[in-house]
């Protein structure tokens, strides 16, 4: 018998704390308890440490209301697996605890898609769809997820796969949120990457993908995560988008007093 797969958390202790009650402390920090939540389709949610993305990942995710099954799109930094990896089995581990792969969904999702590929290799050391979770169990400890990774940023290819996300989610999109990971700008000036930003951001609560690739090529903009975000709002629209809305946006010079060279963060819920 195959002993099933558990991907184990690779940046715990780095990204976020390892200990349990220490993790819950820092999160509660960062979330707004009481804050409305609005029934989203998807959202932007960035992947740094804690310490200089948390506030902006946990307000975002106080104001979403947590569905049953979580799309979790997030950008290749390691390099294993191929252009587009999804794993289908198994489960992963946060020190909140195991979260399932929502198998039948991935699967039909995988199987709508002759540019996705099974391999769990291409998660193992990935930080960018495993530093959400904590956040989203903090919320919601029993829902399950679809990771998918991206290493291409082929725009017809990221469309397609949007639109075979969007197939399987036609008769449970109610259940179903789809979170794309990305930060922003990454180690410019404070000045610099509030105005490449500004306009990345203004094309995305359009809903606006073409526009958002034209300012990241003319601006060379060095968001990391574009292009899940470009497959998530081709997903988005066609599942019935009509309107996105900035929850917050800040860069790393907020924590770290540094202007100089900051990395920029932004919240966006899409419905």
């Amino acid at each position: 018998m195959v002993s099933p797969i558990v991907r184990k958390p690779a940046v715990a202790g780095q990204f976020y704390p390892r200990p349990r009650q220490a993790l819950e402390k820092q999160i509660a920090g960062l979330v707004e308890e009481k804050a409305e939540k609005i029934d989203a389709i998807a959202c932007i949610l960035p992947h740094a440490g804690y310490t200089y993305s948390g506030r902006v990942a946990g307000q975002t995710v106080s104001s979403i209301k947590i569905k049953d099954s979580i799309i979790l799109l997030g950008p290749n930094h390691t390099g294993y697996g191929g252009d587009y990896s999804i794993m289908t089995e198994g489960s992963w581990e946060t020190p909140l605890g195991q979260i399932l792969v929502d198998s039948p969904l991935a699967k039909e999702i995988l199987a709508g898609s002759e540019l996705l590929k099974e391999d769990p290799l291409a998660h193992v050391y990935e930080h960018s769809l495993e530093v959400e979770l904590p956040f989203l169990q903090y919320f919601k400890p029993d829902f399950k997820i679809v990771p998918i990774t991206f290493m291409s940023e082929n725009v017809e290819e990221l469309n397609q796969i949007g639109t075979a996300i969007a197939h399987s989610l036609e008769n449970r999109k109610e259940n179903s949120l789809i979170v794309a990971s990305s930060d922003m700008t990454h180690y410019e000036s404070q000045t610099e990457a509030e105005f490449k930003d500004k306009e990345a951001i203004a094309a995305i609560l359009q809903l606006d993908a073409d526009t958002l690739i034209k300012k990241i090529r003319e601006l060379n903009i060095s968001m990391c995560g574009w292009a899940p975000v470009v497959a998530m709002l081709k997903a988005a629209k066609l599942l019935g988008a009509k309107n996105a809305t900035l929850v917050k946006y800040e860069t790393s010079g907020s924590s770290t007093g540094d202007t100089e060279s900051v990395v920029g963060y932004a919240g966006v819920i899409i419905y």
